[in-house]
């Protein structure tokens, strides 16, 4: 695939793109930019150019920000890092904060200076992020003052981050890089970046626990709003988005951020999305658009039984995990709307097979978004009958292109990005979620890798040998079992399950510990040895 020029002059990216041979095929067709494309730049003074600038674009920490006060304050803080930080076009940038309206400010500044963005976890520790850090060769982190330890601890040992800048993520204004961007021109001349320059890496563990990157274009930022938040959720500016996804994922980046942005909406942001603190500003603002996982909807809907008014929503997106059809049924019997699931990952950015109003179902997950194409195939790649179980095989205007990573030849085949996902598609052309084609375990929308859980709790003194699964689980989809065969001696009882749990919580983000915990004298294993964890699970 032939790409335009680079505008970046630390070259990182491009370098380690893909062989072009292992390339998905790219359908491109409706979705037009020019050769010049600064995603951060659509997305704020384009906006105001076009008349939006006294619309609220961010509401968050107890203010809300004008599209004017946005496009005001990024160009500030882009002055901020190019002059006072040195960042060149084409520099890994780090982000690691809560989904709150100066996280949204640092991802745009560092991409109107060019930078490839990469957002991470507040949850994850400094293990978790050194890993990132090298993989990405990141020279500069910003992070929000109130979670810098496990950046500060990363950076201790890391040979290629050099700066670590505090921003606040409160609406204070009170922090290293907000000081410096204090008295900067509110007009800035954003780097002239291609529409294939490399603008984010969004980072995905993957079964092993090994991170891969996935590496996405400044036009990819705009190909999900032009093609999903367009067709599918109809997105206008009186829109008033709400969300529990963090932004550090492609799914919540999209959702809260990309999407109302586009199009001069009003993005919330939450730093705690509980199901009562989203209830409440949808309360307050009357939000229209909410993405949460089914786990929270349930919630949602017992606050409904109690009196919460959630008139005002129009669209309710459900991912993360399977939709169950009682949740889409309640819900539909509660507010008379349908619910949309949808299916997206983070090698392809965003929802690329998703249901529609009007014909949303139980049990499905609908029909490729505007620009995709989808099959099921079997092994070698030959589509299957309808009706007949096989892997998931997605192609369209985005598209998994991994790091510098030898697992993409396993992704992408003949042209076809492969999920990783089994499905069904029925007679009607609608496609239906079988299962994972892994051991990823996804509980509560988020990706688990069990060998990673595993690695922690075999650090704990007390460990012999240990196995993880996912086990089915009524509220989170699936939840963390852990199969564990302790030292001799050990009492196999509730303090030992309490230390194990809290281990997992210190050594890795807390969210994967193991809710269930399972004492066993041995683990079914292969004559050579291997761990048989589909036994565990058939039990």
């Amino acid at each position: 695939m032939d790409l335009l020029p680079s505008a970046h002059a630390d070259t990182f990216s491009r370098d380690n793109l893909p062989p072009a041979e292992q390339w998905p095929e790219f359908l491109l067709d409706g979705f037009d930019y020019p050769e010049h494309l600064n995603a951060a730049v659509e997305l704020t003074d384009r906006m105001v150019e076009q008349g939006f600038g006294d619309h609220v674009a961010l509401i968050g920490n107890g203010r809300r920000r004008t599209y004017k006060e946005l496009s005001d304050w990024t160009n500030r803080l882009a002055h901020a890092l190019v002059e006072d930080y040195g960042v060149e076009a084409g520099n890994r940038v780090l982000i690691r904060s809560a989904n709150n309206p100066a996280m949204v400010a640092c991802w745009l500044a560092a991409t109107k200076a060019g930078a490839v963005v990469v957002n991470t976890m507040p949850m994850l520790r400094a293990g978790e992020l050194s890993k990132i850090v090298e993989k990405a060769e990141v020279s500069l982190a910003l992070c929000d003052t109130r979670m810098m330890d496990e950046i500060v601890a990363c950076a201790k040992t890391s040979p290629s981050l050099e700066k670590v800048i505090g921003f606040d993520g409160t609406a204070n204004h009170d922090a290293e890089l907000d000081r410096a961007g204090l008295d900067k021109p509110v007009a800035f001349d954003a780097v002239q970046t291609s529409r294939d320059d490399v603008a984010l890496l969004g980072f995905t563990s993957g079964t092993t626990g090994e991170p891969k990157a996935t590496m996405h274009f400044h036009r990819d930022l705009m190909v999900i709003a032009d093609g999903y938040a367009k067709e599918v959720l109809g997105v206008t500016p009186d829109d008033v988005f709400v969300g529990s996804p963090p932004l550090a994922f492609t799914f919540g980046l999209g959702g809260l951020a990309v999407f109302p942005l586009r199009f001069g909406a009003t993005a919330t942001l939450l730093e705690t999305a509980s199901p009562p603190n989203m209830i409440e500003i949808i309360e307050t603002y009357k939000a229209t658009i909410c993405f949460t996982a089914p786990t929270a909807y349930r919630a949602m809907m017992r606050a409904m039984d109690e009196g919460a008014d959630l008139s005002s929503l129009r669209v309710a997106v459900s991912a993360g995990e399977t939709l169950p059809g009682p949740v889409f049924e309640e819900w539909k019997e509660k507010t008379g709307k349908e619910m949309l699931d949808g299916i997206g990952s983070t090698e392809l950015l965003h929802i690329f097979i998703s249901n529609r109003f009007g014909s949303a179902a139980p049990a499905q997950t609908g029909t490729p978004v505007t620009g995709y194409q989808a099959m099921v195939v079997d092994e070698d790649m030959k589509e299957v009958p309808r009706g007949t179980i096989g892997k998931l095989a997605v192609k369209g205007p985005t598209g998994c292109r991994y790091l510098n990573d030898d697992r993409q030849a396993n992704y992408v085949r003949d042209g076809w990005n492969l999920t990783g996902d089994s499905f069904i598609q029925d007679e009607a052309g609608v496609f239906h979620f079988a299962a994972r084609s892994d051991d990823m375990i996804i509980s509560s929308g988020y990706n688990i890798a069990g060998p990673e859980v595993e690695a922690a709790l075999l650090s704990h003194a007390e460990v012999v040998e240990c196995a993880v699964i996912g086990v089915a689980d009524e509220d989170r989809g699936q939840i963390v079992q852990a199969h564990v065969v302790l030292v001799e001696g050990i009492n196999a009882d509730a303090d030992c399950i309490k230390r194990l749990q809290d281990h997992v919580k210190q050594t890795i983000a807390p969210f994967k510990y193991p809710r269930s915990v399972v004492f066993t004298s041995t683990l079914p294993k292969t004559q050579t040895g291997k761990i048989q964890r589909f036994r565990l699970r058939e039990d």
